[in-house]
């Protein structure tokens, strides 16, 4: 007895330590190789071709640079949210235009880059223009990445209570359909009105919000329904241990490691972040890719409900078939 605790102790322990490291891993290691890979960036101008090549030679593979007509175009790019930032060139001196609200931290870095073009050019730091700045009350978007964790994590939480106190998959899925209602009005209430983090139509921001918790509890109330605890445990490791940090909701697809940039935005939490960042601050813009992913996990979750329900149907009515004949 005392040996079998004592493995299962063990067993515990080293468990724990192995999930610690990996949990660190996947939170730590995004942040720690953040740099920028393939940053779409616009140039026009009369010097527009000799700055793509400076860039490309000075920094190869940080920008994904593209050539426009002229400065309306560039700034047209940035609302459009086919670029995080843009270089005009003209005789009297290069300027450099950003969106703040697409990645406060690519906003910064091409600030920095605007003040070398200034030194090259033996004259004073280039100026920058924030084409579509972040919200005044929460420029630097700290506000908006700590949105990301609690949302996901709420999320799970409620699939999880939702699973074990609500035996009917049918009520179940009526619950994570309400939950995702409550809770995202509830969010975009306290995220843009308390906290004035997004500026933008609550309405929209609420459907956001309620479609990202629809896709989060959806889908690990319905894995849990197919697979019980298993689904539930490998729901939750998924979204909190890779959607969360590969989200790019602090920085940008671009700035993480590839391909972990790019399969972070086909998870709930990075197509959250991207879906709230066109809604709040571009109209809109390059919503459609976000909003598919979203919708796609919350319809994979209700299906997964679906399967669950006539599996626990079909199990019950086999069991009342049973009882007669033992009878």
């Amino acid at each position: 007895m005392r040996s079998s605790l004592a493995i299962r102790a063990v067993g515990v322990a080293v468990g724990a330590a192995l999930l610690q490291l990996v949990m660190i891993t996947a939170f730590s290691w995004p942040v720690a190789r953040m740099a920028p890979r393939d940053v779409p960036v616009i140039v026009t101008g009369p010097q527009a071709a000799a700055v793509a090549v400076r860039l490309d030679r000075e920094r190869p593979g940080a920008f994904a640079i593209e050539t426009r007509r002229d400065e309306a175009a560039a700034r047209a790019a940035l609302e459009n949210r086919e670029a995080y930032g843009a270089i005009v060139t003209a005789p009297p001196g290069p300027k450099v235009l950003t969106a703040s609200a697409a990645s406060p931290v690519v906003a910064q870095q091409l600030g920095a880059m605007a003040a070398q073009l200034g030194q090259r050019a033996a004259a004073p730091a280039a100026p920058v223009q924030d084409v579509v700045a972040a919200d005044p009350d929460d420029p630097r978007g700290a506000g908006f990445g700590a949105l990301a964790l609690p949302l996901i994590m709420s999320g799970l939480a409620a699939a999880v209570l939702l699973t074990f106190a609500v035996p009917s998959a049918a009520w179940r899925a009526a619950g994570v359909l309400l939950f995702a209602v409550l809770g995202g009005f509830g969010v975009a209430a306290l995220a843009q009105g308390w906290l004035s983090l997004l500026p933008g139509s609550y309405l929209t921001l609420a459907g956001v919000m309620s479609l990202t918790v629809l896709a989060v509890t959806g889908t690990v109330a319905g894995l849990g329904a197919v697979l019980g605890r298993a689904g539930i445990g490998i729901g939750s490791l998924t979204l909190l241990l890779l959607g969360n940090p590969l989200s790019a909701a602090t920085s940008a697809p671009e700035l993480l490691p590839q391909p972990w940039g790019a399969i972070g935005q086909f998870l709930p939490p990075g197509a959250s972040a991207t879906l709230l960042r066109s809604a709040a601050f571009f109209d809109g813009a390059d919503a459609a890719g976000a909003l598919t992913v979203l919708g796609a996990w919350a319809v994979a979750g209700f299906a997964l409900l679906g399967v669950g329900g006539l599996r626990a149907r079909t199990s019950d009515e086999g069991v009342r078939d049973r009882e007669p004949a033992m009878a």
